[in-house]
């Protein structure tokens, strides 16, 4: 995939968030806040940083990997993934439908193109993202592992374990990302249980922490990965705090924990898509 202006990029995160409210207006299921929050993120990673081949081959083999271990940002992931080739982008209109490829949160059993590894319960991502960035470690494979994770999901133990043993197994071909935007499902995470000053945790761990302090900006988001591939393969494994704002770019649902997991109703979904320009053509 040939590389895009910042404007080009941005329309597809456009188009994306488009896709995403779409999806979940359309089954009245699903979390639309933070993948709203990321989609600068998945556009730059499947738009640029990453180097894949959309001809999906499940060993990843001499290709970066990216696994979602926030599994509830499916439709975002999803959206990237058929916008950057994986599968048709007619297959969204199918998510969270019976017998459909596109669940609720990412499985392997439907072999959707893209997916490697079910993922949604949360805490158990960064350990699959290590044992894979392992693994290309003993084959040679001089590749990139990258892996997103949320805020709220740091709140539990096996992360903890997990950067414990990456930074003592040096597993410095690993990108980690935490989608900071201090919200998760019952509210904003410093008051459901804070996680105080997150860049000091993770260098107490062992890890090299790049800040990405606008989440929400292409250029800042381009800019920040490319510096976490420069902090790669120095000993240490890297993660990257991404300030975003939860339900970004939709005036109503901005900054606030109400729409992780509710999808608009139809006259929210008609004001939200007038605030989106429909720039790649709707699915």
């Amino acid at each position: 995939m040939g590389k895009q202006s910042i404007e080009q990029l941005q329309k597809v995160a456009t188009q994306l968030r488009r896709d995403v409210l779409r999806m979940v207006h359309a089954v009245q299921s699903g979390h639309p806040g933070a993948p709203l929050g990321c989609a600068e993120f998945f556009v730059a990673l499947y738009f640029d940083q990453l180097h894949h081949n959309p001809d999906f081959k499940m060993d990843g083999k001499g290709e970066d990997l990216f696994f979602l271990s926030n599994g509830h940002l499916s439709a975002g992931w999803y959206s990237v993934l058929a916008r950057s080739g994986y599968f048709p982008v007619e297959e969204l209109k199918t998510f969270r439908k019976l017998n459909s490829r596109l669940q609720g949160h990412p499985a392997t059993h439907e072999h959707l193109p893209g997916i490697r590894v079910a993922s949604g319960s949360l805490g158990q991502g960064l350990s699959v993202a290590i044992g894979v960035a392992q693994a290309k470690k003993i084959e040679k494979d001089d590749k990139l592992v990258y892996i997103l994770m949320g805020d709220g999901e740091l709140q539990e133990g096996q992360i903890w374990e997990a950067a414990m043993y990456a930074a003592h197994q040096k597993v410095d071909n690993l990108i980690a990302t935490v989608d900071y935007n201090g919200q998760q499902i019952d509210g904003p995470t410093e008051k459901i249980m804070d996680l105080k000053n997150l860049k000091a945790k993770w260098e107490s761990f062992g890890w090299v922490v790049n800040e990405i302090t606008n989440g929400n900006d292409m250029q800042s988001v381009l800019d920040g990965l490319e510096k976490a591939k420069e902090l790669a393969g120095k000993g240490k494994p890297v993660v990257n705090l991404l300030y975003t704002e939860m339900g970004y770019g939709v005036d109503f649902m901005v900054g606030t924990h109400k729409w992780h997991g509710s999808p608009p109703n139809d006259e929210q979904l008609a004001n939200a898509l007038g605030q989106l320009e429909e720039t790649l053509g709707d699915y």
